[in-house]
């Protein structure tokens, strides 16, 4: 049984398991930021540690992934047991700025999947033949 029942247990700064791909069990979600907007809710602004993406423009895996807004559903459905407290990542706003401005304007949205979905979307989109580079 998760632990995560409900959006109002959700608070910045929490590290969580989750529902992860098969060969990155110890990846974990970063609660970075929480904000309210009036249509969709809750915003979670999560951060994914201990992936193993394949990136074409190097011979390392991407480790961390920075930044994903995320809704409560995502978390819902993924989460599965609180590990840690009180832990920050400044990384993430790099790309929470670049998504905040873009979001305003009307040009991005916030994910309602599983963590492992936007994983793997994210993997299978940075390693198109025509892709940019991306480093984590």
């Amino acid at each position: 049984m998760s632990e995560a029942k409900n959006v109002y247990y959700f608070s910045e700064g929490q590290v969580w398991r989750y529902q992860t791909r098969a060969h990155e069990p110890e990846s974990a979600v970063l609660i970075n930021k929480i904000e309210y907007h009036s249509v969709l809710g809750a915003i979670f602004h999560i951060s994914i540690a201990g992936v193993d993406v394949k990136n074409p423009h190097s011979p390392e895996p991407i480790n961390q992934l920075n930044h994903f807004p995320v809704v409560a559903s995502t978390l819902e459905q993924s989460l599965t047991e609180l590990v840690d407290t009180n832990v920050s990542n400044p990384g993430f706003m790099e790309g929470y700025d670049s998504w905040r401005e873009a979001f305003v304007q009307g040009k991005a949205g916030v994910f309602n999947i599983s963590v492992s979905e936007i994983i793997n979307i994210v993997e299978e989109m940075i390693n198109k033949p025509d892709a940019p580079a991306l480093t984590s």
